[in-house]
This record gives C-alpha cells, structure tokens and sequence, in this order.
C-alpha cells in the first residue's frame, strides 16, 4: 500500500468520529475511574461496550485492555475515532463483541517507576483488573482477556503479556515503543524524549532500569509465551527507530521458536499510523479471543 494510500485510509478512519450517533451502533462508551491504596488517587478509565450490552443482561464478555500512548489519555481512542472504528467494525461482523477498556496511564510506561512513587505496574495488576471485572459483566478468565496498545501503551501491553502470560490469552501492539540495546539506542532516540516527559526510568533515564524492564529481556527469559497470540507492527518510517526494534523483536522470538504474527508497513510514528491499522490489531484479538473465524 502507498503512502498517499495509507493517508487516504487514515483520513477516514478519523472522519468516522463525526458520524452522529444517530447513525451508529447501539453500543455506547462509560467511562470513570478507579480510586487506587497504590497509587493514592483516582485512576479514569473509559470502556467501549459493545451493541448488546445493555440487552443482553446475562452475558458475560470478554476485555480488551488497549494502553495509550505518551501524548494520550483513556479518553484518546474514542476521540481520534477509534470508536466509530470499532462500532463499524462488529456491525460488519469484521469483529466479535466484546469490551474495550482504556486505562489512563499518564507519563508511567505503565511500569513501576525507578523511583518507586509510581507503582503503575501494581496498580494494574492488582487493582485494576480486579476491579473492571467487578464493575463490568466480564468473563474474568485468560481465555477471555486480552491487551493491546501504541507507541508507549505498545510497549506496555507487551510487556504485561510477556511477563504475565497465565493473565492474557492475546496481545496486540502497534508502532511499540522498543529499543533492544538502551546502551546503543536509548540516548540516540528515546532519552531525549523520556527526559522532557517522564520520570518512569529515572532523570537522567538509567539505561540499566530500562534493560531490566524491557520486553526483550522479558522474552529471552519468560515461559508459556507459546500459549501467547501475538502481533505486532510498525512503521518502516519510524520517527523514534522502533522499526528497528520491531525488526530484533521478531528475530528474538522467531530464534525461540514463538509463534507470531508481525509486519512492517510503510509510514511514521502517531495516530494516523495507528489509525490505519488499528482494524488489524482488532480483528486479531477477535480471532485469538474465538468471536470471528480463525483465519484472516
């Protein structure tokens, strides 16, 4: 697909966020936020629910946890039309119903900082989850969870499956946020970046704290990552390198023999990258997740 192409493919996806309500699906977004003892403070979340949940009081759901990138919130999925996407999406029948939960993760990389005062990685884990799966008629079981996310929130939703494998069942990342060897990449790339926005791996940023947190070094040592459904893809054009991380990413777990499905494909860094392929990424968990045929 050309470049001109992938614009065009993007520039709708955007304009489908305004399409009046009227015309869509009966699904609707909720969102609030969890008070978190670990944190110690409210964490806002929004959650797309799908057509038949209001309806269909009986049923239980699986969840698609979808983690944001650096400049984002919870609230940046609905309003850069990814909602209009999705809605579009199961009245085709392209995807299954289930919910889409989207968790602010601020400037966290959704790890536990350096520090040790932003303990976002506890918070999701033992609060979050539990807590959706309370408030929402979720189908609290691996089969039945599964994570995704971009550029930050890419590298987040890969790391949580890598090194929580029993929790998710498939993950999905777009244009993640990966750098092998932070001793090489990570002054060159991303500290820049990480120095201006976040405290996450320290100030200046350590490059060890970001070895030890990195999902290479989860997918070197990890188990039970074959009961994974993974995929990935990134932007040959990447404005931070993390095709080339993308690239060793591959190479890693195809020297461990995991099965996965990756792809690079032409374009840069940001939501117009992610909005043209975010339909992949979707269709994917509803295969992994069993609502649509196995086959793309």
């Amino acid at each position: 697909m050309s470049r001109c192409r992938a614009l065009v493919r993007a520039s709708i996806v955007l304009l489908l966020a305004l399409v009046s309500p009227s015309l869509a699906a009966a699904g609707r977004v909720q969102c609030g936020a969890v008070e978190s003892a670990i944190l110690k403070r409210p964490v806002r979340y929004c959650a797309l629910l799908p057509p038949s949940y209001d309806t269909a009081k009986m049923r239980r759901y699986p969840a698609l946890y979808y983690l944001h990138g650096l400049f984002e919130n919870e609230q940046s999925l609905v309003n850069f039309g990814g909602w209009n996407l999705v809605e579009d999406l199961q009245e085709k029948k392209r995807i299954g119903e289930f919910l889409i939960i989207t968790p602010d993760g601020g400037r966290s990389f959704y790890i536990n900082s350096r520090d040790g005062k932003e303990r976002w990685e506890d918070f999701f884990i033992r609060e979050f989850l539990p807590a959706m799966e309370r408030t929402f008629r979720i189908r609290a079981t691996r089969a039945a969870r599964a994570i995704g996310g971009s550029s930050m929130g890419g590298y987040g939703a890969l790391r949580f499956a890598f090194k929580y494998p029993q929790l998710f069942h498939s993950v999905g990342a777009h244009q993640a946020a990966l750098v092998e060897n932070p001793s090489q990449g990570l002054s060159q790339t991303v500290a820049p970046l990480l120095g201006r926005l976040t405290s996450a791996f320290g100030t200046p940023p350590d490059s060890a704290y970001w070895q030890a947190q990195s999902p290479f070094t989860l997918a070197r040592k990890a188990t039970g990552l074959s009961r994974l459904k993974i995929y990935f893809d990134c932007g040959t054009e990447d404005d931070y390198g993390f095709n080339v991380g993308a690239k060793a990413l591959d190479e890693l777990l195809r020297s461990r023999n995991v099965p996965h499905e990756f792809h690079l494909y032409p374009g840069g860094h940001g939501w117009l990258y992610v909005a043209e392929h975010l339909q992949d990424s979707l269709e994917f968990h509803s295969r992994a997740l069993g609502l649509t045929n196995a086959s793309p």
